[in-house]
């Protein structure tokens, strides 16, 4: 799953929603499931997402989304394999990108 971010500080909730194509209830109710999402609020209470912020919702979304993984299951799986889980969606990110890149030069053949 390729996410489409500009490089920025800081995200709000609706383009984050946009990007991972899922309505803003979800993303605020994994922020209250899971602890690893701790979005900053302004004075209005606006959630602001920063790439670390973004980067837990890509492994979230690929355990519960991707893989099929209940809550309670991406919970445990998080605090018990939380290195090996984030290396093996690394991996699985980079070789994704690389997949996109290799279909994009075909394209142009």
């Amino acid at each position: 799953m390729q996410i489409e971010l500009p490089e920025k500080r800081y995200y709000g909730i609706g383009e984050v929603a946009k990007a991972f194509d899922v309505n803003t209830s979800l993303i605020r109710f994994w922020e209250k499931e899971f602890d690893a999402l701790k979005p900053k609020k302004n004075a209005k209470g606006n959630r602001k997402f920063t790439p670390q912020d973004i980067e837990n919702l890509k492994l979230i979304y690929h355990l519960v989304k991707e893989r099929g993984f209940t809550l309670e299951g991406a919970k445990i799986h998080l605090r018990e394999n939380r290195q090996k889980a984030l290396s093996n969606f690394e991996i699985i990110d980079k070789l994704e990108h690389i997949k996109t890149e290799l279909i994009k030069i075909k394209e142009q053949l």
